[in-house]
């Protein structure tokens, strides 16, 4: 075996150099700056670290003052970030809903304890006795989305598996007919955060209208306020101009989360710091149309209540009104104080958390603040790194060395072996784990690779007692083993 072990090491080392050109990098907030130098210098001491982050935006409201910067790229091709740079916000468009609720509610067109089934009569089944305000407080006991059939959880996995769009598809009519599906569970009344509430919420406020819910809510928030930036992509025709380009903390760029049903809940809505700000301002000062929707209404926990849309948490001495948005490459933060007036927006093109910049931003002392979380908590991040791409060639090893083995093992494990760090590479956190370790798992890949291949000739085709059924596992890992390389691949 001298032989056959000089060849696996070689092959190791080989792969593993080769490996350092494609490594894992990423995403790392660089050093360009701009718009207001002050407020991008301040930004950038409120990042615990540059990693994980590639771009900012941020505004900040002061003394009736608003003052924006960007810092960062935009996108992979070093782009700086700009004020009027549109992100994915996610969830802040949440409040927007809640707005919208409070400006219908001020308007005499609906009532907050109006049921989901009067304001939507095409809603039927058991969700329709939950009312407007239990929506826009996450307090009606429906789910977080709507998930009823196995093909549900395997687009939701597959999705992001991929960095792709779990919302596609979604349209206004899937909303409507998954309130036949959910009904108010066990923990109607308490604060459980809703993707689905917020959905059914916009449309049932629109279909009331009688219009759609990004017509209605242009007519009834964002055009008052002048928010002309902010807009809805329920494709990817529709994407804005100029528009960041989102990435996972792995290095992998996410694809836009677009669509129609969920936009009230904050699917395909795009916006920029300068846009932000406006909405912070005036809600703040409790000008905005719907302004009324940041009352604290309901308690969340000891610490946050919450009102249409809206959270209120408590820091210390600190009271500050607030929403944050993630999507599969985005993080978005909107925050205010209402004792000073002082408010804060941060946007970010990557799955890190933005919160604590935002609250370092308005004074809230760093240990209060906490620190930037991941996308993933950084423990799975690192496991899966660290699982996925030593998992494979590990494996291939053991039975590469095993006295007794045969083609078909050889090549299911041979499979998995080239898979596993594809897996490592696109799902680990890198910004946590060092990016060498990627082309090391590969090395021993290929080292067992090489094992197999020097040992191909001497091996049986099928070694096992009943052929069949080793035919038929075997077949099965080789699938999956394709399927899984040609998705991360694509």
């Amino acid at each position: 075996m001298r032989k056959s072990a000089v060849i696996a090491l070689v092959a190791g080392i080989v792969a593993g150099l080769a490996g350092f050109g494609v490594m894992p990098r990423a995403p790392r907030l660089t050093a360009q700056a701009t718009g207001d130098a002050e407020l991008a210098a301040a930004a950038r001491a409120a990042v615990d670290g540059p990693e994980g982050h590639r771009g900012l935006a941020v505004a900040l409201i002061d003394g009736g003052r608003i003052r924006t910067a960007g810092l960062g790229d935009r996108d992979r091709a070093g782009h700086p970030v700009e004020s009027d740079t549109p992100f994915e916000i996610g969830s802040v468009t949440k409040v927007l809903t809640g707005m919208l609720l409070a400006t219908r509610v001020d308007a005499g067109a609906v009532r907050p304890d109006d049921t989901l089934g009067t304001t939507w009569p095409q809603v039927t089944g058991p969700a329709h006795e939950v009312t407007l305000a239990e929506l826009a407080s996450h307090r009606s006991g429906l789910p977080r989305i709507s998930i009823t059939s196995v093909r549900d959880w395997a687009r939701l996995m597959w999705t992001n598996l991929t960095a792709g769009n779990p919302y596609a598809g979604q349209d206004v009519d899937r909303i409507r007919a998954a309130t036949d599906e959910h009904g108010p569970g066990d923990g109607r009344g308490r604060v459980n955060y809703s993707n689905l509430g917020t959905a059914l919420l916009g449309q049932a406020l629109a279909a009331d209208a009688g219009t759609g819910y990004p017509e209605l809510l242009d007519r009834e928030v964002l055009a008052p306020l002048g928010m002309t930036a902010t807009v809805l992509a329920t494709d990817s025709s529709a994407l804005p101009s100029g528009r960041a380009q989102g990435a996972r903390t792995s290095g992998r760029t996410a694809d836009p989360w677009t669509g129609a049903g969920y936009a009230p809940a904050g699917i395909g809505y795009w916006s920029t710091a300068e846009d932000l700000a406006r909405l912070v301002a005036a809600t703040a000062a409790g000008t905005a149309p719907g302004a009324d929707a940041r009352e604290p209404r309901f308690v969340d926990d000891e610490h946050t209540r919450v009102g249409y849309g809206w959270f209120t948490t408590r820091h210390g001495d600190r009271e500050i009104t607030w929403h944050n948005g993630a999507t599969g490459g985005f993080y978005a933060y909107v925050g205010f104080e209402r004792a000073t007036g002082k408010g804060v927006v941060v946007l970010g093109n990557t799955d890190r958390g933005v919160e604590p910049v935002g609250l370092r931003l308005l004074g809230v002392p760093q240990e209060r603040a906490g620190a930037t979380p991941s996308g993933l908590s950084a423990w799975v991040g690192v496991a899966l790194a660290l699982l996925f791409t030593f998992i494979g060639g590990l494996s291939l090893l053991g039975s590469a060395v095993r006295p007794v083995l045969d083609r078909l093992t050889g090549l299911s494990a041979a499979a998995w072996a080239l898979a596993y760090p594809l897996l490592g590479h696109r799902l680990g956190d890198w910004s946590v784990v060092p990016g060498w370790l990627w082309p090391a798992g590969l090395g021993l890949s290929a080292a067992g690779l090489a094992l197999v291949a020097y040992r191909w000739r001497r091996l049986p085709l099928n070694g096992a007692a009943v052929p069949w059924r080793r035919t038929v596992v075997v077949g099965a890992s080789l699938t999956g083993a394709l399927v899984v390389t040609a998705a991360l691949l694509s």
